[in-house]
């Protein structure tokens, strides 16, 4: 049976695994789910429309499903996602979607959300990221996976920051953020690869060179991005697949990536 403090108010339209702890004085409402060995540790509200999966950790004072600030929102159905082994942290805003868009706010697995993060009405996020504190993700913004996004930055509506790249402390970002690209800045700008996180996850150093080179014709060459892309393609890519990433960014970028 699921460890339910006699403090919390739950709705009888939530559902809770027999395995989840929900600590003093949460809150859950009505179309909740949540998942196996997850806890909500004290003081945890869980507006409504919002399925949380398994062995994740929330913390005090996290606003989880609240409605979200989009002055075109009506109280439309709209839903928020969390998957899996996620960390959050005190203070937390997580905000559903929007009917505008596809009416989702998308949370993936293992990530770690630290104090006062806020993720705006729309936005879809990856897996095995870092927000740390004070970071403000507004709305409709897509996240790649293995990003780290350091303290009291802020990301302009409708970015994409894509996989393996790193965004420095109290950076503001306007632009998109290419795969494995280190920037920071207000507003931000490129400062080279994420090169220290190619190493933490061991990388070889073919492929660090092979992405270093990749770089240099992106940002340093002054190619045009269509240029850019054709030499990658004839001259990288078929030595190292993950110049698709860098590839990929680029070409499904709307609002031009940050240089």
């Amino acid at each position: 049976m699921s460890q339910i403090h006699p403090t919390a108010i739950i709705s009888d339209r939530a559902i809770i695994d027999d395995t989840a702890v929900i600590g003093p004085y949460c809150i859950i409402g009505e179309d909740v789910s949540i998942g196996a060995h997850s806890v909500l540790h004290r003081h945890v509200v869980v507006t409504k429309n919002t399925r949380i999966g398994a062995h994740n950790q929330i913390y005090q004072f996290a606003s989880i499903g609240e409605d979200c600030q989009d002055l075109k929102y009506n109280g439309e159905p709209t839903w928020l996602e969390i998957g899996d082994h996620n960390t959050i942290r005190e203070a937390c805003s997580f905000h559903r979607g929007t009917a505008q868009d596809k009416s989702l706010t998308k949370i993936g697995s293992h990530n770690l959300f630290m104090v006062n993060t806020h993720i705006a009405h729309d936005c879809v996020i990856g897996d095995h990221n870092i927000f740390a504190n004070n970071v403000g993700v507004a709305g409709h913004v897509g996240i790649g996976s293995h990003v780290i996004i350091g303290g009291n930055s802020g990301i302009h509506q409708f970015c994409r920051i894509d996989d393996y790249s790193l965004v420095g402390g109290a950076s503001l970002i306007l632009k998109d953020v290419a795969a494995f690209t280190m920037v920071s800045g207000n507003p931000a700008s490129a400062h080279g690869l994420n090169l220290e996180g190619m190493r933490r996850k061991g990388w070889s150093k073919q492929t660090i060179n092979l992405l270093r080179q990749a770089y240099k014709i992106v940002y340093r060459s002054g190619l045009t991005t269509k240029q850019a892309i054709s030499e990658l393609e004839d001259k990288l890519l078929p030595q190292e697949p993950m110049i698709a990433l860098l590839i990929h960014s680029l070409k499904q970028s709307k609002r031009g990536v940050v240089r």
